[in-house]
């Protein structure tokens, strides 16, 4: 197999996962995996050196999970949507690309508190939404109206210039009005 048609990883390795096997069988599962390994590479260029044990974790995590992927009915989405999913939040996080807008809510109080937000046309979209202090990577999702973020039991809902905002589990949904310059 040419260097350029198999996934990064060596398929020649006993390789415990049947994803692994499915990876070095598919063309296009394997250019997902370099593709990956290269937005990775690009991604640790970018970090300090608190930030590497971070991004060295979350990507053992993520191919641990994506391992898992065997458990599900549809294997190949699975894997697919595995890859996708980690190659937006490497470019969203690491600002590997440039972000396609911004935006400020502010949400009443007391105090009032203020939602920033960076928007990434990844693909699947992403945005960098940050509240009280915390960041929180949102992927896009399919909305019957106005544009949706979701990640982490958190939404970011506009419509009509006003965000339906909820940050996290239980949490009451709050209506956040866009803040112009």
């Amino acid at each position: 197999m040419a260097a350029d048609a198999g996934p990064a990883f060596d398929c020649a390795q006993k390789l415990t996962s049947s994803v692994e096997q499915r990876i070095c069988r598919d063309a296009d599962l394997a250019a997902m995996d370099r593709k990956m390994t290269d937005v990775y590479q690009s991604a640790w260029t970018k970090t300090t050196a608190a930030d590497t044990q971070t991004l060295v974790t979350a990507q053992r995590a993520w191919a641990k999970a994506r391992n898992e992927c065997w458990k599900s009915q549809d294997v190949q989405a699975c894997v697919e949507s595995a890859y996708r999913n980690r190659i937006t939040e490497l470019q969203a996080r690491y600002r590997l690309v440039e972000p396609s807008g911004s935006a400020r809510y502010l949400c009443p109080g007391p105090p009032p508190q203020e939602i920033t937000a960076e928007f990434f046309d990844t693909d699947p979209g992403t945005a960098m939404v940050t509240y009280a202090g915390a960041t929180q990577l949102m992927r896009l999702t399919p909305s019957g109206s106005g544009i949706r973020y979701t990640g982490g039991n958190r939404q970011l809902w506009e419509v009509n210039g006003v965000a339906l905002f909820t940050w996290g589990r239980g949490a009451n949904e709050v209506n956040c009005p866009i803040q112009r310059k």
